[in-house]
């Protein structure tokens, strides 16, 4: 049933890099008139700002919350979403550079870090008519979430897409080799870290859409919505 301190429910999309996440859940956002929170773009802004203030992954792990205040990164609705700030300026594609993609993982792999935008991630949340994703989304950041899905593809796949969003249309066999590599680290260090790793949520949907095009699997999803709303709708009004 809907937290009724929500305006409406909230769908969480959790899955390893490159299965398709942030473009589905944003689509998935707009069709439903939810915005859309992309939680990568708040752990790579932090990255970004990090590394901006010329504090290095050798120093990362003796940060604390005065620290990380004191970097300055924000967040604020905007537009179908919410935009990342850098001492209230719009941060954009400097967030998704090579630097910051090989990084970020390190960053979200440790305990204040993770805790530090917890809070934050939770009160964009609370009114709920949200369509979040990420990699902890519905076991931590919202296991009260009302639907809960879980996407997968197989590796050749998740390279290709991760490849097609850096330009690369038609990769070299050693491009190919490369970002699967970087991939599965990735995968690795998401499933094996200690905090909030890598799982499929109890009671998720689990979509593997290696062979689905983008509109099967936003239809998918946009199904499961609606019949959990109808089951909740159908219990609320039992319930009177």
């Amino acid at each position: 049933m809907t937290d009724a301190t929500r305006a409406g429910p909230v769908v969480t999309l959790d899955g390893p890099a490159g299965s398709g996440k942030s473009t589905t859940a944003r689509e998935v956002a707009r069709r439903l008139g939810f915005r859309h929170l992309d939680s990568g773009s708040f752990y790579r802004a932090l990255t970004y700002g990090l590394l901006q203030a010329g504090i290095g992954p050798d120093r990362w792990t003796g940060l604390g919350r005065a620290d990380l205040d004191a970097i300055g990164v924000g967040v604020e609705p905007s537009g179908e979403g919410f935009q990342v700030l850098l001492e209230s300026r719009p941060l954009m594609d400097e967030i998704r550079s090579p630097e910051v993609t090989s990084l970020v993982s390190t960053l979200a792999s440790l305990g204040p870090v993770r805790e530090w935008l917890l809070a934050i991630q939770r009160e964009a949340g609370k009114r709920g008519c949200l369509v979040a994703d990420g990699r902890d989304m519905g076991t931590v950041v919202f296991p009260g979430a009302e639907v809960k899905v879980f996407l997968t593809a197989d590796l050749l796949e998740r390279t290709r897409r991760r490849l097609k969003e850096q330009g690369v249309t038609t990769p070299t066999d050693e491009q190919v080799s490369q970002e699967a590599a970087r991939i599965r680290e990735r995968d690795r260090d998401d499933s094996e870290r200690k905090l909030s790793p890598l799982r499929r949520p109890e009671g998720a949907l689990e979509l593997d859409t290696t062979r689905l095009t983008f509109e099967q699997q936003v239809e998918t999803i946009l199904e499961r919505v609606r019949e959990v709303s109808t089951a909740s709708a159908e219990d609320d009004r039992a319930r009177e």
